[in-house]
Parts: C-alpha cells; structure tokens; sequence
C-alpha cells in the first residue's frame, strides 16, 4: 500500500489547511515529545482560538494511541502546541486532527511511517 505521507493537507471537507510537524527529527520510539500543528483557511489565512482534538493509533494493529496528546497552546498565527505524543513501535501510524473554529468543524488524517 502507498500512503500519502504529507504533512500538510486540507481537511476533508476542505475547510482549513493543516500542517503537523514534530519537534524531533527522526521521530523517536517511546519517547514523550511535542508537535506544532498549523491551521489556516483555504486561503491562507491562520486559524485563531480553534479547539483542536487528536486521536489516532496503528490501523494494522487496531489499537490507539499509548498517550492522550492534547493541545496545551495556542501559540498565536494559527499554530497550537501539541503535546503528550509517543509512539510505541515503529509501522504505520494514523493522527487524526479534529477542529472546532467555531462556524466551521472538520478533521484531517495524517499518515506516519515510522522506522
């Protein structure tokens, strides 16, 4: 299976554009570690005070995530700390990203190989 392994996407209903990025380099297994997420609108323009959710796990393996990452932040421009990730074992990985900006709901699901 090919799996589009961007991380920068619309949401499903194309109501924002959202970029997902870790603050490790490769990304580590077992190790506790935070991401940037960034939301804007389809045009360019950042997402302020949105209420983010995560959730994901390995599709293959049927199970979640090993921690509840969480929003702690907003850091302002549409960013927002994530913090609380951890993978436990390398394969394919799903983190859904569910928004709330208020007149607009929607989600993206980004693919993660990790080795």
């Amino acid at each position: 299976m090919e799996l589009d392994l961007s991380t920068t996407r619309p949401s499903s209903f194309k109501k924002f554009i959202v970029s997902v990025n870790s603050s490790l380099t490769p990304i580590a297994i077992n190790k506790i570690h935070s991401w940037e997420i960034r939301v804007k609108t389809p045009d360019g323009r950042p997402v302020n005070d949105a209420t983010i959710t995560i959730i994901g796990g390995m599709p293959m393996h049927q199970h979640g995530m090993p921690t509840a990452p969480r929003v702690t932040k907003n850091l302002g421009q549409g960013r927002y700390l994530l913090e609380g990730m951890k993978f436990s074992m390398t394969g394919w990985w799903e983190l859904i990203v569910q928004i709330d900006a208020g007149s607009f709901q929607d989600n993206v699901t980004f693919n993660l190989m990790l080795r």
